[in-house]
């Protein structure tokens, strides 16, 4: 039995907390943390156990040590802001603790999802004796775990991958985004890059599109993307010749973002206004509904897998790995829509292999250079069941 110290507690925080106090035989004692603790008290009242909560500036390093020599976890999940990700690590280093996160750390002035800044850490946390494991979400994360069960088990080499990320709920808000509005327009408006033969592609935002025919959810189109888990895995999938990232949007949300980022309300540089220094896109996320209220309005389902091509006993071979998700259905059980609980199931997952010893090691490691099997065992016994698709060569698209 482990202590986990939970920093954040917005629409992800909550259902790795739920999904943390559902299995008392592994996180025995929890503590979450955030800026707002009546946030954390909140969920904590959801929950089928007591947990401890606590009020927590996590960019002040000072204070995450203090909250973690006071509670003293075996492991930190931070569900916190991806700005937060080094004072946290720094935290986690000077208290001496293991460290895990969901996204990649990104400066709060320049939109770079880049995993330089964290794998410099790597000797740090070697030299500790501590282990900090990159992008335990879903895309990062899941994917990474399923292109590295591919690579075990479905392929003899890997030549290309397609991560294809589908959103198929109605929130029913003319505009809205499913987790940090903040991050998400960030992402969406950033330049799309690929790798492809050794090299780095870019492409105009949202420029490539194409219809894909998505398992339980049906032709949708996706739009060309850079996403962090591109980075790491063509690092470590051997012989791979492209990989790509592919997200679904609708033309509302299309629509909407055109005309904000026309209008400069998408710049994250600040702007002098009435003497005070404000960042456009901080101003719209504060006017824009939260996430974590999206849950009981959401309606549909998520679809979320990498489709994967190469060569199997000399033969070829395209597998699509993919889950499913309902959003009513994940509402029901933690109060949460489907996009933060794809992500927040993963985070618990990934600390349980920390917390069992089945991944610990120390360092800084991505989810794709580990022991992939007993994540996807417990992906079907925790809520993220998957299923593999063999698909037709020929129907394989440039």
């Amino acid at each position: 039995m482990s202590r986990v110290l939970i920093i954040g507690a917005g629409g992800v925080g909550r259902v790795v907390a739920h999904k943390c106090a559902q299995l008392p035989d592994v996180f025995s004692d929890i503590c979450l943390a955030s800026r707002t603790q009546s946030k954390c008290d909140q969920i904590a009242s959801e929950l089928n156990c007591p947990i401890q909560t606590a009020a927590l500036n996590a960019d002040e390093v000072g204070q995450t040590v203090n909250l973690i020599k006071r509670f003293r976890p075996d492991l930190v999940i931070n569900v916190a802001l991806p700005y937060q990700d080094l004072s946290i690590m720094d935290a986690c280093l000077e208290a001496d603790v293991d460290y895990l996160d969901t996204a990649n750390y990104e400066p709060p002035d320049e939109a770079r999802f880049e995993y330089k800044w964290q794998w410099a850490y790597q000797e740090k946390f070697k030299k500790a004796g501590r282990m900090a494991l990159l992008g335990s979400g879903f895309d990062p994360g899941v994917t990474n775990v399923f292109c590295a069960y591919a690579q075990k088990h479905l392929f003899d080499e890997i030549e290309q991958v397609d991560i294809l990320d589908c959103n198929a709920g109605d929130h029913g808000y003319p505009f809205a985004t499913n987790f940090n509005p903040e991050i998400n327009i960030r992402e969406v408006t950033s330049i799309g890059r690929y790798w492809e033969e050794g090299a780095w592609k870019e492409t105009p935002p949202l420029s490539v599109k194409r219809d894909f025919d998505f398992p339980e959810v049906g032709v949708r189109r996706a739009y060309l993307m850079y996403h962090e888990e591109l980075e790491s895995l063509a690092l470590h999938l051997k012989g791979l010749k492209r990989i790509r990232f592919w997200m679904t949007f609708g033309e509302s949300y299309l629509t909407h973002l055109r005309v904000l980022e026309n209008v400069g309300m998408t710049g994250i540089k600040p702007v002098e206004f009435q003497g005070q220094q404000i960042v456009p896109l901080q101003f719209l996320k504060a006017l824009l509904p939260d996430p974590a209220s999206l849950g009981p309005r959401t309606k549909g389902k998520t679809c979320i897998g990498c489709l994967v091509e190469g060569r199997k006993d000399a033969k070829r071979r395209r597998v699509f790995i993919y889950n499913v998700c309902d959003h009513q259905a994940c509402y029901e059980e933690v109060k949460s829509q489907a996009v933060s609980y794809t992500t927040g199931v993963p985070a618990m997952i990934g600390a349980k292999q920390i917390l069992s010893g089945q991944w610990r090691k120390p360092g800084v490691f991505n989810m794709e250079q580990l022991d992939p099997d007993p994540f996807m065992t417990d992906l079907n016994a925790c809520g993220l069941p998957w299923n593999v698709l063999e698909m037709p060569v020929e129907e394989a698209e440039s």
